[in-house]
């Protein structure tokens, strides 16, 4: 009793160190995803918000910065316009900062670029100029010069009594997009698409949705776009929101570019972000599991050594799960009510009083457990098998003639005869001596059994591991 105690408390103890290891290391791999997540998700916003910034930000801090200084205003504001003094401060700003610059005078109603060329501005055939003339934002942002498309952003420029002197602003060549989102695609592994408010897309890093001789895509003619509800289409609402693009999954991150009212689409290959979450997350996994193993591996050791020490009764073998004898008798009753006809075979262990004596009880029990298994998982589903003695099994076949059970009985001890005792001990070689009687009629179990164990015992005459048979006279 002591024993079971000191293994009782054990168990428990090291059941609650398991329980404690395993929340905790979920704790923290929970807390590991979460992390990674959030790391992946900021990995894939910053270059994108970085590009934003150096790309289209910074051109338009730059040509607002520019349209309020006093030299751009005063050139814009003469009666009249020096077109050499345009295209002097047009050159040298396109020098410094890299960028292609022009001014669109209202009161010349002519268009100065910093490559030195010149652009009437007519009504109907220039229709930007009017077209934004007339809105009231300060800044936009457009596509145009179709022969080499560019990005623009147009500042409106105003003198001190607040008179409109026309446009000026930076144009970007697509090409240079084209290269630079790339990259980014090369590095990052995600695309762009910049849309405004009608669902034109104004910029991508697809060469192929670049917008051509004023030809815009829409979101509406993309297919993936297309198949999403009627309700996200009409929101916009894509944050967060998983599509499938030519049969790969994207996360879409969604960002306001409210400067020119625009939406930034980044879509992320989803099989990227999952490999870099789980790269690091499969790290917890392992140490999950390993702590895990650890823990059991600790447990059967010591139940096994527990085990070895506990007393016999403690173990509940295999034979005790058996029905005993006067079950038996009960379940051939009621297989008599329900066949015509049922044979019995008698199952003796060869030897077992020396095998009990030699190796001890615990070993003996270890051979009844044994035989039990081979028998149990050996006869047929709707055969019975029970405990008769100390050393003996019975077996009801119910439906089976003398025949038939003794091909059964034959089989069982083959299978006994070439069982692996290296588990036990060695020198133990294992047979088992049958004794089989059958029975057309409704004869008690007794008598059966009477012929059953007279079959046996002419079996272990005869040398033993063998299979006799005594039919009812």
């Amino acid at each position: 009793m002591k024993t079971f105690r000191t293994l009782h408390r054990s168990i428990l103890l090291l059941f609650a160190v398991v329980v404690i290891a395993i929340v905790t290391l979920v704790h923290f791999s929970v807390n590991k995803i979460v992390a990674e997540q959030s790391r992946a998700q900021q990995q894939s916003l910053s270059p994108a918000i970085s590009l934003i910034v150096n790309q289209l930000l910074k051109p338009l801090h730059v040509s607002e910065a520019l349209g309020h200084s006093r030299e751009l205003v005063d050139l814009m504001d003469k009666d009249q316009v020096n077109e050499e003094d345009i295209f002097t401060a047009l050159s040298r700003l396109e020098e410094e900062f890299g960028l292609y610059f022009f001014i669109a005078s209202e009161k010349a109603r002519m268009q100065y670029n910093s490559d030195g060329s010149t652009i009437p501005l007519v009504k109907g055939e220039v229709s930007w100029y009017f077209k934004y003339k007339e809105r009231p934002e300060d800044r936009v942002a457009d596509i145009g010069k179709w022969e080499d498309t560019h990005f623009y952003i147009d500042i409106k420029i105003y003198n001190e009594k607040k008179e409109f002197l026309g446009f000026f602003g930076v144009g970007k060549s697509l090409k240079s997009f084209i290269s630079i989102f790339d990259s980014y695609k090369q590095q990052y592994g995600y695309d762009f698409l910049f849309v405004d408010e009608k669902g034109d897309i104004m910029l991508s890093s697809d060469a192929n949705l670049m917008a051509e001789y004023s030809d815009f895509t829409n979101l509406n003619e993309l297919t993936w776009y297309a198949s999403l509800p009627v309700d996200v289409k009409d929101q916009r609402a894509l944050n967060n929101r998983l599509v499938t693009i030519n049969q790969q999954e994207y996360l879409i991150a969604e960002v306001k570019l409210n400067q020119f009212n625009w939406t930034v689409f980044l879509l992320s290959p989803l099989n990227k972000r999952q490999a870099d979450i789980s790269q690091a997350f499969v790290i917890s996994v392992v140490t999950l599991l390993v702590v895990v193993f650890s823990l059991f591996l600790m447990i059967y050791h010591l139940l096994y050594y527990f085990r070895k020490d506990m007393q016999p009764d403690m173990v509940i073998r295999n034979t005790q799960r058996l029905p005993d004898r006067q079950k038996m008798e009960a379940e051939y009753r009621t297989l008599l009510d329900n066949h015509s006809s049922v044979s019995v075979i008698i199952v003796g262990v060869d030897n077992f009083p020396t095998i009990n004596d030699t190796y001890g009880r615990n070993t003996g029990d270890e051979v009844l457990d044994k035989v039990s298994g081979h028998l149990l998982t050996s006869i047929r589903t709707k055969d019975i098998l029970g405990r008769w003695s100390s050393e003996e099994f019975i077996i009801l076949l119910p439906e089976t003639g003398p025949h038939e059970a003794m091909d059964i009985a034959e089989s069982l001890r083959s299978g006994i005869a070439s069982m692996d005792t290296s588990d036990m001990q060695p020198q133990i070689q294992l047979t088992g001596s049958f004794g089989v009687s059958f029975s057309a009629s409704s004869k008690p179990l007794n008598e059966l059994t009477a012929n059953a164990e007279d079959a046996l015992y002419q079996a272990r005459r005869d040398g033993s591991n063998r299979v006799c048979k005594q039919l009812i006279s």
